[in-house]
């Protein structure tokens, strides 16, 4: 018998698109390198290599790739929905929606429950013995901000099923109508000044880069001859490119497609169009490097190395933050010298620094990983209020916790969610009440 990584790629289906696979591992890998590589931590604190060498900025262009993960994941959901519609014996939309919750949500938020309290834990005996401050109290306010995107995740597994029908319905129309209002919103917002109108781009803009994977999931990307299923792709990544750097160069909109501190505008939050546009480019792009990227996975050892990526790839993301900043600080409590950033002695350690917290991760992942492991696949019944009602708790629980961290535990601190001020206690209260409900709901009755 070989490895469970070896057993589960030589039992992989003809049918599986394993495209799909590689793209969502390197678009968390991307993700990954990217935070180590911005990361400019000196002993008075931590900035960004961005805004320390604002040439660098058009690199975000190829860094910033949370798009396609979404994308993927639109793609990912359209079949995973449909697959439980089938398999329904007799069971409501409610319980097929409630099932399709837990068996998409599992994965995602098992280990980002065990992450959230192991740093609540931490963070806690930290402040409590007296600690929190310089490098440390940076790092509890920082390991939370990823969670954002799983807050993103959740919201778009929630949104699937109606979204879902009206791309069966309107096709392109329904993609459409989302980018048309992402454009509508930053009109109010930037030309008539309408205040708060902005954060609804947090729905229309991933919404609608999700909305491209369903039309993915139903080969209306690049379907038919070769030549015809490159066209749609190109005219996709051409236009979401020109069309992104016309509202760079001419419109309110700053040249990194990922926040910068201090800045007025950004681009990432709330997204604006013109992060839509890169989201655009973004996709057709890959999609042009479907059938080479094809022929190099139906090898057997590069297809396992994507299928062991894919097994802690939601681990490693969780966790590169600590490694990153765990390397920092060993480095400040050994006295190693931290040059200044973008310097050539920086770009000299740079190289070492991102080994060693690659190897960091590796150990945390070696730690966690077995949370991240598939459950039993649930039965097709369920309860689809009680589920849309956790999933939603656990949504806001993520956001919360995102923007609060676990700084200032002890002194209340909170951060404005929705005009709401939320602690962290409440946050994670929040996340671990609505996964519970999934779960809850999710079970039903049947066959495992």
């Amino acid at each position: 018998m070989g490895s469970p990584v070896r057993v589960l790629a030589e039992a992989t289906p003809a049918t599986r698109d394993r495209y799909v696979d590689l793209l969502r591992v390197a678009s968390l890998g991307a993700v990954v390198l990217g935070h180590w590589m911005m990361a400019a931590v000196t002993p008075d604190g931590v900035g960004n290599l961005l805004a320390v060498v604002p040439a660098l900025q058009p690199l975000t262009w190829l860094l910033q790739v949370m798009p396609v993960f979404f994308f993927v994941g639109g793609f990912a959901h359209a079949l995973s929905y449909r697959s439980l519609l089938r398999k329904r014996p007799e069971g409501s939309a409610d319980s097929v929606y409630a099932a399709f919750l837990r068996a998409r949500l599992q994965r995602l938020l098992r280990p980002t429950m065990v992450f959230v309290l192991v740093w609540g834990v931490a963070a806690l005996l930290i402040q409590l013995l007296g600690g929190g401050g310089g490098l440390t109290g940076v790092t509890l306010r920082l390991v939370t901000q990823p969670l954002w995107f799983i807050g993103i995740y959740l919201a778009m597994v929630a949104f699937t099923p109606p979204l879902l029908r009206l791309h069966e319905r309107y096709g392109w129309g329904a993609f459409a109508g989302l980018a048309g209002a992402a454009a509508a919103v930053d009109v109010l917002r930037f030309a008539a000044g309408v205040p708060y109108v902005e954060f609804l781009n947090f729905a229309f803009v991933w919404l609608a880069v999700h909305q491209l994977g369903f039309l993915r999931a139903d080969g209306r990307l690049g379907a038919g001859p070769a030549l015809s299923a490159l066209r749609r792709p190109a005219l996709l990544a051409g236009g979401g490119l020109i069309t992104a750097v016309a509202l760079v160069a001419f419109g309110p909109y700053p040249l990194s497609m990922v926040g910068m501190p201090g800045e007025k505008v950004s681009n990432m939050a709330p997204p604006t169009l013109a992060l839509l546009c890169h989201g655009l480019w973004l996709v057709g792009a890959v999609e042009l490097l479907r059938a080479p990227a094809a022929r190099l996975l139906a090898r057997p050892r590069a297809w396992r190395t994507v299928v062991a990526a894919n097994g802690v790839a939601m681990t490693a993301f969780l966790w590169h933050l600590t490694a990153m900043l765990g390397v920092y600080g060993a480095m400040l409590a050994l006295d190693v010298p931290l040059p200044e950033p973008a310097t050539a002695a920086w770009w000299a350690q740079t190289p070492l620094r991102l080994a060693v917290a690659a190897a960091l991760t590796a150990v945390l992942v070696a730690a966690f990983r077995t949370f991240e492991r598939p459950a039993p696949t649930a039965a097709v019944q369920g309860h689809g209020p009680l589920a849309a009602l956790g999933a939603t708790l656990a949504l806001l629980g993520v956001l919360g916790l995102s923007m609060v961290g676990f700084a200032g535990l002890l002194e209340g601190r909170t951060a404005l969610l929705i005009a709401i001020p939320v602690s962290a206690p409440a946050a994670v209260a929040m996340t671990l009440c609505g996964w519970l409900l999934v779960e809850r709901a999710g079970r039903g009755r049947g066959v495992r």
